[in-house]
């Protein structure tokens, strides 16, 4: 049954929360390279000037988010010389993304034969779908993961929220339902089948129900994600900020562990290089333009190379979708994850090249699609 037919827009988090807003009295620090206990060093360095110890980071960077307000981070930061920074938390969202249908329980209509199982045009444009059958494991940044979706292999032991009040990383929104379907749906005959079908996915919920969260959290979720996962495993992050160092090198952090990273370019038609996680290059790390079915960039992609490395498919892409649905969604969010399914499969031969995106934007670079 369909239960939405016009296209609309996800709005990402509340009427009047973007990415970037700041969250007053909310400050992302990083400690100096070195060997140091970031939680001791954090809870000292708070304390002293009166505020409390929110997060901390210890896997994929050193460093710590607290609440105080802004006379205290500078105090703060005058008595403890460990302390190379501080930023203040912004606001981190989904990429504004299109909804063009949402398909009830049932589930899609499949090719015939007797099967109700549709491979998305997307997948079979990057090679797919192949059945995973390693043992590496792709976290999910995001909005969480419909944990009892029929269609995925969720691993809900290691599933995390750091979303207050929050129960569980079970998804209210989602958009990370979508994003684990293009990466690893089942190849069971039902619903959609994904790039490295079957595969695990791990929810990491650091947004809520409206697609909104901290910048704090996100970098949160990272740090988990390094502190648990192994080298060959894949983060995926369709998500934006302003330029945030502190995610920067949590994400970089990540890569040097082996991790792979496949990160949104943003759906606003601008350069990259002016978001997090999306500016950030390295080894193993890999931003992600979008492209229509005909192989045409999408006029609402963000651009810019670097940091984008290639383009993959974002329009009109069928995938799974909260409470059992499946839905079919258009944005950058879910170009990364395409490339997400070829890493796991790939490993550290990364991507080939499989064509060039047509009419982009940048007159100064080529974007081209990646495949298995």
């Amino acid at each position: 049954m369909l239960l939405i037919t016009a296209a609309c827009l996800i709005q990402p988090g509340i009427a009047l929360a973007k990415a970037g807003d700041p969250i007053p009295n909310s400050y992302i620090c990083t400690f100096k390279p070195g060997p140091i206990s970031s939680g001791s060093e954090a809870r000292i360095s708070v304390a002293a000037v009166g505020g409390r110890v929110t997060h901390v980071y210890s896997h994929a960077l050193n460093g710590f988010a607290a609440h105080l307000p802004a006379a205290a981070v500078q105090k703060m930061m005058a008595k403890n010389p460990l302390i190379q920074g501080c930023q203040q938390d912004r606001v981190a969202t989904i990429p504004p993304t299109i909804i063009e249908s949402v398909i009830s329980r049932g589930g899609p209509v499949g090719g015939g034969g007797g099967s109700t199982q549709t491979t998305p045009w997307g997948v079979k444009r990057v090679g797919g779908p192949v059945n995973y059958a390693g043992s590496n494991v792709v976290w999910i940044i995001d909005t969480g993961i419909d944990l009892s979706h029929p269609d995925l292999a969720v691993d809900v032991d290691r599933s995390i929220s750091y979303v207050p009040g929050a129960s569980n990383a079970n998804d209210g929104n989602g958009h990370g339902t979508h994003v684990a379907g293009i990466i690893a749906a089942k190849n069971n005959g039902t619903g959609v089948v994904g790039v490295a079908a079957g595969a695990t996915v791990v929810a990491v919920q650091v947004l809520d129900s409206t697609g909104s969260g901290a910048d704090a959290d996100v970098v949160s979720g990272i740090d988990y994600a390094t502190a648990n996962g192994k080298a060959g495993d894949v983060i995926n992050l369709s998500l934006i900020t302003s330029p945030m160092p502190a995610m920067d090198l949590a994400v970089t952090g990540a890569a040097s562990k082996g991790i792979f990273v496949a990160i949104a370019a943003g759906n606003s038609s601008v350069n990259a290089a002016d978001y997090s996680p999306a500016r950030v290059n390295g080894t193993g790390i890999y931003t992600l333009a979008a492209t229509d079915s005909k192989d045409i960039f999408a006029r609402y992609s963000n651009y810019g190379k670097p940091p984008v490395d290639y383009a993959e498919p974002g329009s009109s892409i069928l995938s799974t979708y909260k409470n059992g649905s499946y839905a079919t969604l258009s944005g950058t969010s879910m170009a990364a994850p395409h490339m997400a399914g070829i890493l796991l499969l790939n490993g550290a031969n990364g991507p080939s090249a499989s064509g060039v995106a047509q009419r982009d934007p940048d007159p100064a670079a080529s974007y081209s699609i990646g495949a298995r």
